[in-house]
């Protein structure tokens, strides 16, 4: 830690920092993860750094940052700070966008845990910016020709198929045969109401 200090001290003026001070950073963000005081100090630093953005390419800098922002109970400094670093991986970086969220529905419901179906509302009540999936969001939806096929199914032939008829649709439109029996399922449920 006191190497790096020096380090960054010496390298204020740089712009871009050297790899050496980055990969430095990076390290101590992972081996300091469990240790709250120090990855306190080490965020801190870095943030008073006039180049952070810069450490902020990296996973493990990112993570850090999110972690102490977290444990000050500043939710919305960690999500613009997601929103505005330039790591490549992005599936983490949604991950951490997630795991943001369920930590502020946690702490309004007072709970050490949320349920699935918790964190699946939670997911859809804060979908992660564009910047974070710049692709948009995949969906589980089925393309319009599939849910057209079983729309007709359901109308020409019967609402309830049984399983062997579930197993050769899947087969047809190259579904699982629990995929079919969900669809149905759930067609049955939105026309029984």
């Amino acid at each position: 830690m006191k190497r790096f200090m020096a380090m960054l001290n010496r390298n204020k003026s740089k712009d871009p920092p050297p790899a050496k001070l980055l990969d430095l950073a990076a390290q101590l963000c992972r081996d300091l993860q469990s240790c709250s005081p120090s990855l306190e100090k080490l965020v801190g630093a870095i943030m008073e750094c006039r180049h952070r953005m810069y450490f902020l390419t990296n996973i493990h800098v990112v993570r850090a940052f999110v972690s102490v922002h977290l444990r000050w109970g500043q939710h919305d400094t960690a999500c613009r700070l997601l929103e505005n670093c330039e790591a490549e991986e992005k599936e983490e970086l949604v991950q951490l966008w997630h795991e943001i969220h369920y930590r502020k529905v946690m702490e309004k419901l007072q709970v050490d845990c949320l349920t699935p179906l918790q964190k699946f509302r939670c997911r859809k009540r804060n979908p992660p910016p564009l910047s974070l999936c710049p692709e948009g969001l995949q969906t589980r939806s089925y393309s319009d020709e599939v849910r057209r096929q079983l729309r007709n199914f359901a109308a020409e032939v019967t609402a309830n198929p049984d399983k062997k008829q579930r197993e050769e649709l899947a087969k047809e439109m190259n579904l699982q045969p629990t995929q079919v029996y969900n669809w149905f399922a759930n067609y049955r449920r939105r026309h029984k109401s």
